[in-house]
């Protein structure tokens, strides 16, 4: 017990260092600035995309150019996007190689320039919630208006972005008929001004503003910003939550604390430091956690129920907190809990398995007469013996057998002193008799 809690004080202690920012700073010195959205639009590709203005806008860049194929992402985070990337004095260049769909296509036009790849395309935006069903009423008409705005501010006709994300738009030449999503190609872009020109390259886009290879300096992403990228995936978030809780749950069943207890730490510790990093988990959510971990260590010690079921409520509030939705965050962690609920099952009804960890804690045996454990001996050598009445037994009273003097009692009837009788039941102290006749 002790070394178990050793181990999670310690794994608790630890997050606080994990999570400690670290500052990147490159001090290069190029005119042009070169970024890749090639992935889902995460909360942790909007960090690795401020940081990539922040750096340019640092050392005197004159462009920023944006290499885009995503298949789109979450909405709120390409607002953030788009705002970031309107807001900065920096001249923007999306380069769609070669696809722009969904949120990907409302970052591109946010942008001053819109350069495309000869296969590129760009549309098909309709907002779409976790399950893959369309969004509500309320939250298409936003979106509609974050669509507008954006090709109207970049001198764009809106009626193009909003077919891309309503189908009730009938858009015929550009295979959007009615009931259909519009799509541009490259040519079709160019052609309705959503692009300002088709290249083969990169090379040629540099020509196009009058810079060469020299001038560009690539900003990859740091291995944190890829990590949160991936971990603040909402298709990785019950994932990783399912493999925490799993990993706990077989610990629980395991003696001592070994490879399920630290996998389920570890996938807790990434999703922590991937939200962190992220920028949706602050210290208030760790604060929450590590408060979790600790009461819950101090009921191993104090048993009663109360103290573990606020420390698990604490860190089922840390997890909620961390993500930028709480409600798609509820989902994950129902899914996750999901999952060891399942597996209790399994472990308890397949294979007998009993929490090692509570059996400290809770008393599992039975002080049962199988296992030898009675207040008072039975006297079963009695069953069957003679013996005489000393009292009367009205159905209680005493009885001597071979001059030993027993309590006992009648099957429910009355017998006199001095008659003769036989034992036939003993349980205890419960001693049974019946008169000879």
């Amino acid at each position: 017990m002790r070394k178990w809690c050793v181990h999670l004080l310690f794994i608790a202690l630890l997050i606080p260092l994990l999570l400690v920012p670290v500052d990147v700073a490159y001090g290069y010195d190029d005119p042009v600035y070169y970024v890749n959205i090639d992935s889902e639009i995460t909360k942790g590709l909007y960090e690795y995309i401020e940081r990539s203005v922040k750096e340019a806008e640092e050392n005197g860049a004159e462009l920023i150019i944006f290499e885009m194929d995503t298949p789109g992402g979450l909405v709120d985070v390409a607002v953030d996007i788009g705002n970031l990337l309107s807001s900065t004095e920096l001249k923007t260049v999306a380069y769609i190689h070669p696809d722009a769909i969904s949120a990907g296509a409302y970052i591109a036009l946010n942008m001053d320039y819109i350069y495309m790849s000869p296969n590129a395309n760009m549309g098909a935006a309709a907002v779409i919630t976790s399950d893959g069903n369309a969004a509500d009423q309320k939250a298409q008409s936003y979106w509609n208006s974050k669509m507008r705005d954006a090709a109207e501010r970049a001198g764009k006709d809106p009626i193009y972005g909003l077919a891309m994300i309503d189908a009730s738009i009938d858009l015929p030449e550009y295979n959007a008929p009615e009931g259909e999503l519009l799509t541009l190609t490259a040519s079709e872009a160019v052609e309705v001004g959503y692009a300002d020109g088709i290249v083969e390259n990169r090379a040629e886009l540099l020509q196009i503003f009058g810079y060469s290879e020299g001038n560009v300096q690539n900003v990859d992403k740091t291995f944190a910003e890829s990590l949160a990228e991936f971990i603040t995936n909402p298709i990785v978030v019950p994932i990783l939550l399912s493999i925490a809780s799993l990993g706990l749950i077989l610990e629980l069943y395991s003696p001592g604390f070994g490879i399920p207890g630290y996998m389920g730490i570890v996938s807790l510790l990434l999703f922590f430091y991937g939200h962190y990093v992220a920028g949706l988990a602050g210290y208030e959510s760790l604060i929450l956690f590590i408060l979790g971990v600790v009461l819950i260590v101090v009921e191993l010690f104090i048993p009663g129920g109360i103290v573990g079921f606020i420390g698990l409520g604490s860190i089922f509030l840390s997890i909620l907190f961390s993500g930028q939705n709480i409600v798609q965050m509820a989902i994950s962690l129902l899914f996750a809990l999901t999952v060891a609920i399942v597996a209790m099952v399994i472990l308890m009804k397949f294979f007998g398995k009993k929490m090692t960890l509570f059996s400290k804690i809770v008393l599992q045996d039975s002080t049962s007469t199988e296992k030898g454990y009675v207040s008072h001996p039975t006297r079963t050598d009695l069953i069957g013996k003679i013996g005489t009445t000393i009292t009367p037994l009205r159905p209680a009273g005493t009885i001597r057998i071979e001059n030993e003097r027993i309590d006992a009692v009648t099957e429910g009837g009355f017998i006199e002193s001095g008659k003769e009788i036989k034992v036939v039941e003993a349980e205890g102290v419960r001693v049974v008799v019946r008169e000879i006749q």
